[in-house]
Order: C-alpha cells, then structure tokens, then sequence
C-alpha cells in the first residue's frame, strides 16, 4: 500500500468515527424519518444490470499494469458518415481544381509564347541559338 493509499484509508475511518459520534444526538424523530426514506428509496433503486465480462485483447509489448480501456462499438448513421467524410471530397475536389487551373495557366503562356514566335519576322535559326531563348525568358 501507498502512502496516499494509507492517508486516504485514516481519513475515511477519521469520518466515519465522526459521523458516528454525532448519529447518537439526533432525535428519534429525525432517525425514524430517514429510515423512512431509505427504504422508500430502496423500493425505488433500478435493479443492477448483470454483465458478463469482456475479453480484451492486450499487445505483447504493453505491460502488465497497464489498465486496458473497452471502447464501446457503435454503428454510425450515414448523417456521421457523410459528415467525416466530407472534408476528405473538399480536399481531393479542391486539388484536382487547383491543377486543373494551373494547367490552363501553363497553356496559355506557351500559347503566347507560339503566337509571338509565329508573328515575328526572326529568322527560325534566331529561335535555335541558346542565348537567345535566355533573352526570351528574361524579356517576358
């Protein structure tokens, strides 16, 4: 036992003690009503529910007093369903948006691109040279 353990057993005993001391002062009266009350509340008590026990399973690597938590199985409404699902069609529709539009970006730069080289009167070995695609990219 644990120190904490130990002071916690004097203090329910000191309690007890005490109550017991001072259940002798009160009136007959008094005494005769509250064992009125506590067998009209008795009469009233739900009965405890029996359960069986429950198999837990434990992992090889968790120790011994590690106290093991049974969560409850419940089945989800579709309502619950949808709603943790819904953040997760947001994020894939909002992605395949996303690249969609910078796709059309893309293609419209090259558009200009063409269209600019296509107008022009530069000969087609100007387009070849290296440095002159490096003004080219400089320049827009």
């Amino acid at each position: 036992m644990s120190s904490l353990e130990t002071k916690e057993l004097e203090f329910a005993r000191q309690v007890r003690r005490a109550l017991d001391e001072t259940a002798a002062s009160i009136p007959s009266a008094t005494v005769d009503r509250l064992a009125a009350a506590r067998r009209a509340a008795l009469a009233r008590r739900k009965p405890e529910t029996v359960s069986a026990p429950v198999f837990v399973p434990t992992f090889a690597g968790m120790p011994a007093g590690m106290p093991q938590v049974d969560f409850p199985r419940r089945r989800r409404s579709p309502l619950r369903r949808f709603a943790l699902a819904w953040p997760l069609v947001a994020l894939i529709v909002s992605l395949v948006g996303i690249a969609y539009w910078e796709d059309q970006q893309r293609t419209a730069e090259l558009a200009d691109i063409d269209a600019a080289m296509l107008s022009d009167d530069l000969p087609l070995n100007a387009y070849l040279d290296h440095g002159f695609n490096a003004y080219l990219s400089r320049a827009h």
